[in-house]
């Protein structure tokens, strides 16, 4: 049965920094708004900084819902399961924020993922979340499934970017500056990489 944490240590943070694959979910204070739930991964994209922080690396992409619902509310959770070995799953409810590249507490905060070259992947920002509420459940239903490697799709693709050639393509995608439901989301044009 299910365990409520008052914090990420020991056998609870070796199980959350193992996984390749996580999940983030938010959504706007509007009752009909639309709810995200986003996969993520990458091998070194994601860090539990302290017993209560937790923070992965936000990449481009085609649209900026997390950004938007954080800097609109604050809410987030993040889901992992274990797909191999026993059963398990971890979920940490909390408060997030955006971090971006123009804020002081960037370069620091991209300095804790020293297996990631940010140029590769169009860095937008730092998701750093304050977990409120941490809790496991068994997971048995979820099936066993195999990881064999990360894609390199991602930095293929976004590795040909400068900050002004990513900053026209955000520009162009419909829900990069706002959301599905029209809240701000990422700020443009691009602030320049200082990392």
């Amino acid at each position: 049965m299910g365990k409520i944490y008052e914090r990420i240590d020991g056998r609870l943070r070796t199980f959350i920094e193992e996984q390749p694959l996580f999940f983030t979910a938010t959504a706007p204070l509007s009752g009909d708004g639309t709810v995200n739930l986003s996969p993520k991964g990458l091998k070194g994209s994601f860090v539990v900084l302290d017993e209560l922080t937790l923070a992965y690396l936000d990449f481009a992409g085609s649209n900026a819902e997390t950004v938007a619902h954080l800097r609109e509310n604050g809410r987030i959770t993040l889901m992992w399961c274990a797909f191999q070995g026993p059963p398990n799953i971890v979920r940490v409810h909390g408060r997030g924020e955006a971090v971006f590249r123009d804020d002081p507490r960037f370069q620091e905060l991209v300095a804790h993922f020293p297996d990631i070259d940010p140029s590769l992947h169009g860095l937008r920002a730092v998701i750093v979340v304050h977990a409120e509420l941490v809790r496991d459940s068994c997971g048995y239903a979820v099936p066993y499934m195999a990881y064999e490697e990360d894609r390199d799709l991602h930095a293929k693709r976004f590795a040909r970017e400068d900050d002004d050639s990513l900053s026209a393509y955000f520009t162009k995608k419909e829900h990069i500056a706002t959301s599905l439901d029209g809240l701000p989301g990422l700020p443009l044009p691009l602030p320049p990489s200082t990392v």
